[in-house]
């Protein structure tokens, strides 16, 4: 399957985020590059009484609520939403139809319906539906990722079944029903008056190559999701939805596509539910940029956000219509977007927070702290609140040297650790399969990360060093100095030499058992066995008749 790799931000890798998963994902880059710029970090639970402000329902585990504090002022953060987003413009967004009575009072485009409340019967949507005629939408008015959302509903028929879905099954009984409007979904973050990113949101599909089936190129696209940090979560699901979307384009999961062929899986375009994110921000109009910055503005409170729109850029821009604000946006779509360039949501959301530190110098320093390691006295419930360790401030020097010898030894490991430390580095060891080890280590000082060649030879009785190889850095490094112990050649020896015991053990007791087979065969062939056949069932039936007495 052909595939085109994202341009990543080079201080927001794939390997720095691998604890950092769905929303957790949003949070983490949001606070690293605070951080990283000199803020004081901490992580909260919610528990804290700022947030008991911020967030008004869902269940929220540690990962999502963290302050970054300057000497001047604190600012608090619920994953991408900071404390200038009042709970008021948070309230109007996450009810679909008052968003919708804002939006058009703003003069910002929107698709045409009406909310309908639980009360609301059946027969009376059914009844609206015929009024403002097919294909229509129809979603719940408090549900998020997609979720209970029934796109493109062509006839009566149709319709009595999402209702069913959503109201009853889903258990969303207030519904919006609206007009369905053709085109593709684009999801656009705006701060204040500036568009920072925006990608399209492709459904689940799959492209053929004239060789594998349906089946075979869904797993070949996940496969390809799992190497990209947001979607690695997001798998193509065979599920029924799936099921009959295929079957409704005439193919089964058995089907080979031809070459070049584009199977669409799925209606709704969410992430979540496999959809591809697309960057397009350098493509998207300005025409519709200034939709998502007047429908930000258009709800009071709310400085920054997502806003989803529905366009058909093959046909005039008057038929676009915003369909969803989101004012905590996730972002990881456009950090990792399946193709196109990676847009740096972080830095725009800090620089609003705190634009003194714009001019930072390690606002694309590549030091990062272990997020699951933080996250540990609020996960175990021994605190409620951790502060993270202040990040180098400055330009970061960092090498690799590798070192040949008799290098592997625990102790001088741990020797080289502490002279690290001490030294104010940071970075890790890494043994090799041949014996050596590799060292990366960072820091702002740049005479320190060089003279630490020098380290390695005077470790006394602890290494024979019989060669250093050095080059410079790029990689992001983890704060602090781990030693990894990798691939160990004594440690295999160790391993090598017990699976030896256990294959000798092994080979010994398929022996004695070969040998108990051949003695019990003896036995049973021998003349005294076949003679007492008869003694040996009449004690058997014997023992029969006793037992029941015994047991009662």
């Amino acid at each position: 399957m052909e595939s085109n790799p994202s341009i990543c931000l080079p201080h927001l890798t794939n390997d720095i985020v691998t604890s950092a998963r769905k929303t957790k994902l949003c949070a983490y880059s949001v606070a690293l590059e605070g951080w990283r710029r000199g803020l004081t970090l901490k992580w909260h639970t919610v528990d804290h009484e700022k947030y008991q402000e911020m967030i008004t329902f869902g269940v929220n585990p540690p990962g999502r609520l963290f302050s970054l504090s300057s000497k001047e002022r604190t600012h608090y953060f619920f994953r991408t939403r900071g404390d200038k987003v009042t709970n008021e413009a948070v309230r109007i967004g996450s009810d679909k139809d008052e968003t919708k009575v804002w939006l058009a009072k703003a003069g910002v485009p929107v698709p045409e319906g009406r909310k309908f409340e639980a009360s609301s019967t059946d027969e009376e949507i059914i009844q609206y539906a015929l009024e403002i005629n097919f294909p229509l939408v129809l979603k719940p008015t408090n549900a998020s990722l997609g979720n209970g959302v029934v796109t493109n509903i062509k006839d009566v028929k149709s319709l009595q079944k999402a209702l069913i879905y959503v109201r009853s099954d889903l258990n969303y009984p207030e519904v919006i029903l609206e007009r369905y409007v053709s085109g593709e979904e684009y999801r656009v973050y705006v701060v204040e008056d500036q568009v920072i990113a925006a990608y399209n949101r492709l459904p689940a599909n799959i492209i053929g190559d004239g060789y594998h089936t349906i089946t075979e190129l869904i797993d070949l696209k996940n496969r390809q999701r799992k190497k990209n940090a947001r979607l690695f979560s997001c798998l193509i699901e065979i599920d029924n939805e799936v099921l009959d979307f295929i079957q409704s384009s005439g193919y089964t999961l058995e089907s080979i596509p031809n070459k070049g062929e584009k199977i669409l899986l799925r209606e709704k375009t969410n992430v979540s539910a496999g959809g591809d994110p697309i960057d397009v921000t350098d493509e998207l109009p300005d025409e519709l940029k200034q939709i998502a910055i007047d429908a930000i503005k258009a709800i009071p409170g709310l400085h920054h956000g997502g806003v989803d729109i529905i366009a058909d850029l093959n046909q005039s821009i008057s038929t676009a219509v915003v369909i969803e604000l989101n004012p905590t946006a996730q972002i990881g779509g456009i950090l990792f977007p399946m193709e196109g360039k990676a847009r740096d949501i972080p830095s725009a959301i800090i620089d609003y927070y705190f634009p003194e530190t714009k001019g930072s110098q390690n606002k694309k320093s590549r030091i990062y702290f272990d997020f699951n390691t933080v996250l540990e006295p609020l996960s175990s419930r021994s605190s409620v609140e951790v502060e993270v360790s202040p990040a180098p401030i400055g330009k970061l020097y960092a090498k690799k040297y590798t070192v040949s010898g008799f290098v592997q030894r625990v102790s001088y490991h741990q020797w080289l650790r502490i002279q690290a430390l001490e030294r104010g580095l940071n970075g890790y060891i890494n043994n090799l399969s041949n014996g050596d080890i590799d060292v990366v280590v960072a820091g702002t000082d740049k005479k320190e990360v060089n003279a630490f060649k020098e380290i390695f030879t005077a470790a006394p009785n602890k290494a024979e060093v019989k060669k250093i190889k050095e080059e410079a850095w790029k990689s992001p490094v983890k704060v602090g100095f781990e030693i990894s112990e990798g691939f160990n050649p004594s440690n295999l020896r160790s391993v090598e030499t017990a699976l030896k015991k256990m294959e000798k053990e092994l080979r010994r007791a398929e022996k004695e058992k070969n040998r108990l087979e051949k003695e019990a065969m003896k036995i049973k062939q021998s003349r005294s066995w076949k003679s007492t056949v008869f003694l040996r069932k009449l004690g058997d039936y014997a023992k029969s008749l006793i037992r029941p007495q015994a047991n009662g």
